[in-house]
């Protein structure tokens, strides 16, 4: 089937424009929905991956969870590359462990600037409780593949019960 520019991920992307340090929403997912992304060395390669690029100012990572058929994060845009090129980056350094797997990324990914006024505890609840709400863990259990930023953990993790979500915020 040939690719339609007018419908998709290209669509969506045209007219769009990356602003350095600005924080966005990302959501990357698998190619068909395949599940595969949690098994322990591919989920450990695409955190490391995305931490690595907070390391070298392609953006700050603030938070991230990976999730059986996809990954979501907050990250501050860097100065150097495109949002689109720095999604890029990452599914290349990472998609040789998932090709391992029988797993690929899909094509494009889904974002959404934050602005000034957003909420962005309403963010990282959304990212941390992914797994709780998939049903994915129980709520007396830590999800083994979240990451938070040190300063942000300092705000966001004092409003967790022992690093777990308080049940109030899963109805």
């Amino acid at each position: 089937m040939a690719i339609n520019p007018a419908k998709g991920h290209a669509a969506l992307r045209r007219g769009c424009f990356s602003q350095p340090s600005t924080e966005y929403f990302l959501t990357i997912c698998t190619e068909a929905k395949q599940a595969g992304l949690t098994t322990k060395h591919i989920a450990d390669a695409i955190l490391n991956e995305m931490k690595a690029m907070s390391g070298d100012g392609t953006w700050s990572l603030l938070c991230a969870i990976v999730m059986p058929d996809h990954v979501h994060f907050l990250a501050v845009l860097g100065e150097r590359l495109s949002l689109g090129k720095t999604v890029q980056r990452l599914k290349a350094k990472t998609s040789a462990v998932l090709g391992a797997g029988g797993i690929a990324w899909e094509r494009g990914f889904f974002d959404r600037q934050l602005r000034p006024k957003d909420d962005r505890l309403a963010v990282f609840q959304y990212i941390y409780l992914n797994p709780y709400r998939a049903g994915l863990v129980e709520v007396s259990d830590l999800w083994p593949h979240y990451y938070c930023e040190t300063e942000e953990w300092k705000w966001f993790g004092e409003l967790l019960e022992l690093g777990r979500p308080s049940p109030e915020w899963l109805l």
